[in-house]
């Protein structure tokens, strides 16, 4: 097989395998997004807000970044997935999501994912998303021994 004709599967691949996920998402489902962490998994969400860090490792993602995160959800979380483009080991999704918080503010926000794939898991996970929302309608997260 050629290189273009690999790099061709790898990112239809990627990109279906990502479409698949997000479509579970988006119906309220989010285990096969945990499930297609890889453990040694890092999440990145840049900015100034007191979530923005690097989060590394899939059980530091889980208990560091989702579990507080989805602590503060009145409401189930909803996402509407927009685009999912790959070349590559890169693929970057854009969707929307929405929820209220238990303190009764929307957090209706879009986002855009950049994710590096290996071996049909996600590797790492950059997040671009509205800073000043996150400010105004999240709590901060608990103090980790991490960031102490």
């Amino acid at each position: 097989m050629s290189t273009v004709s690999t790099t061709t599967a790898t990112t239809d691949a990627n990109r279906q395998r990502i479409q698949n996920i997000m479509a579970e998402l988006d119906k309220g489902n989010g285990k096969p997004f945990v499930e297609a962490m890889a453990d040694d998994f890092s999440w990145t969400i840049p900015g100034d807000t007191p979530w923005s860090r690097t989060y590394s490792g899939k059980q530091v993602v889980l208990d560091e970044l989702l579990r507080p995160l989805y602590a503060q959800f009145a409401t189930p979380y909803l996402s509407t997935t927009r685009r999912v483009m790959a070349d590559g080991d890169r693929v970057v999704i854009e969707f929307d999501g929405r929820v209220t918080t238990k303190a009764g503010k929307a957090y209706n926000n879009r986002y855009c994912y950049v994710c590096r794939m290996e071996g049909g898991r996600i590797k790492d996970l950059m997040e671009y998303l509205d800073t000043a929302l996150v400010n105004s309608a999240l709590e901060a997260p608990p103090p980790t021994a991490l960031a102490a």
